[in-house]
């Protein structure tokens, strides 16, 4: 079933427009030096011999990208990918195979990955493959939404406003 695209897919390939995220991550897939990064990345994959199982060390590093060029948190990440569309193409994911990398499996991977300094030289193979095509990567962000109690006194009734 690799590849297999589902309905969900067919539909989504049929909208007008793409988004910003959607183009600048099928740019990337394209520019991304991915053998390299990958054998970098390699050592630092679950093994799956004890505890979780093991994952793709390209989806791994896939998803350690998208929490970086976004600014999420491992969780966040893990929850994106299931939410949106544009990081589950990234990914490479299809649910009929497989599932996304939980955050714990994530947050263990980018540890390791950056105590080795693994992640610096990751970014530094994308970097000058961007500069050799005289582009560079700047970073925006991927807000969660969150209903939080306000701290002090608030006007009217209860913390909502309305209009």
């Amino acid at each position: 079933m690799k590849n297999q695209q589902s309905f969900a897919d067919l539909e989504y390939e049929m909208r007008k427009k793409k988004t910003k995220r959607e183009i600048f991550l099928d740019r990337m897939d394209g520019l991304v030096p991915w053998e390299e990064c990958v054998a970098l990345a390699k050592p630092f994959c679950p093994e799956g011999r004890r505890g979780r199982p093991a994952r793709d060390p390209e989806m791994m590093l896939r998803m350690y990208l998208l929490r970086r060029w976004f600014h999420l948190s491992d969780t966040a990440t893990e929850d994106a990918a299931y939410d949106s569309f544009a990081f589950r193409k990234f990914l490479h994911l299809s649910f009929f195979d497989e599932q996304t990398p939980d955050a714990t499996t994530l947050g263990k991977f980018r540890r390791k990955l950056d105590a080795a300094d693994a992640g610096k030289r990751i970014e530094a193979l994308i970097d000058e493959a961007l500069k050799a095509r005289r582009l560079t990567l700047r970073r925006g962000s991927f807000t969660d939404a969150a209903a939080v109690r306000l701290k002090g006194k608030t006007k009217g009734k209860g913390n909502v406003k309305k209009s």
